[in-house]
């Protein structure tokens, strides 16, 4: 893997890339870097592709605007394609797992001609609510809805910088697949309501020992990079939820029209919210050329560390099909 920056869309990004051949993308979710793609990036560039995976606004290496209101979903969508022109590229697949495939979704829905196929990973399609999502979330006189609990710039980012390397051990442990199973009958979701008076960390545990699948240098990659970045470029994008929401409402009724994959742990922490079953039986709608919705067993949220060979062979079939698709296309 190669890393450097790249000028794209009016910031800088940083990126680990390998191999030639038709792109794919990958974009990463909170709170991650690039290096969360270290495997997938080694088995696409062996398979003949192009791998490219950003540290995203606000993320490590990355640009860090001061200014909330610059990580909306449009400006994400936009770092994409600027990141396309910056590498030459005509069109790619994108790939993205928790905030990244919000990304990947909306980049696909935004931008077919750029985005010709796309992989999701624990963040379904789904239909914007009737009223801004803060206006949904639970809260109560002692907790509150984890997407709440960030909203007030500085809160989060008090408690999380504190102690970089045990609010990463606990964030990632917690939901990961060892964490157990969970749904929304059982387990509740452990980052779900936040103690007012404790913070989100307090009901967190403290693992015994760093998980096998990320081990501890790519924990300790991770760790540095957050120390040098902290959180609040990825706590931005909370705080545009309801700024998505209002900017969306030109696209209600539109569908994403390229080919699509969605991929999702069994034990991710998003099975606990209420209606996240029936919300991924739904995406077919949203996303008529929907190709497979792929459950991994014993995998929590951090799909593709948890799970690198299946998330990686998942991605060279897709892109390959998606590749022939477009041969087939050109030739007639």
């Amino acid at each position: 893997m190669q890393e450097r920056l790249v000028d794209a869309n009016g910031i800088r990004l940083n990126i680990l890339e390998a191999g030639e051949g038709p792109p794919v993308l990958l974009c990463h979710g909170f709170p991650e870097t690039a290096y969360a793609w270290r495997h997938q990036v080694a088995a696409l560039a062996a398979a003949g592709f192009r791998a490219v995976a950003p540290d995203m606004r606000g993320y490590g290496k990355s640009s860090r605007p001061d200014k909330v209101d610059q990580y909306t979903l449009f400006h994400l969508v936009g770092d994409m394609v600027g990141l396309l022109d910056a590498l030459g590229v005509e069109s790619a697949v994108i790939v993205g797992n928790d905030w990244g495939a919000s990304v990947a979704w909306q980049a696909a829905l935004l931008r077919p001609d750029r985005f010709t196929g796309v992989v999701a990973i624990g963040v379904p399609i789904m239909e914007p609510p009737p009223i801004p999502p803060t206006q949904i979330f639970p809260e109560t006189a002692d907790a509150l809805l984890y997407a709440l609990y960030f909203q007030e710039p500085g809160v989060a980012e008090s408690e999380f910088e504190r102690d970089v390397a045990l609010t990463l051990r606990k964030l990632l442990f917690a939901a990961s697949g060892e964490a157990g199973p969970r749904d929304d009958a059982r387990t509740p979701n452990p980052f779900g309501m936040v103690s007012k008076r404790d913070g989100l960390l307090a009901s967190l545990p403290v693992p015994e020992k760093v998980p096998d699948w990320i081990g501890e240098a790519a924990l300790e990659n991770l760790e540095d990079a957050f120390r040098q970045s902290g959180f609040s470029g990825g706590l931005n994008y909370y705080r545009n939820l309801d700024r998505n929401w209002a900017l969306q409402s030109c696209l209600k009724g539109k569908h994403v029209d390229v080919p699509a994959l969605y991929l999702m742990g069994e034990r991710d922490t998003g099975l606990a919210i209420p209606g996240m079953r029936a919300i991924i039986a739904d995406q077919p709608r949203l996303a008529p050329r929907l190709m497979d919705t792929v459950y991994l067993p014993g995998c929590g949220h951090w799909v593709p560390q948890e799970r690198p060979d299946d998330v990686s062979a998942a991605i060279i079939d897709f892109a390959r099909a998606c590749e022939a698709r477009g041969s087939t296309r050109a030739s007639t």
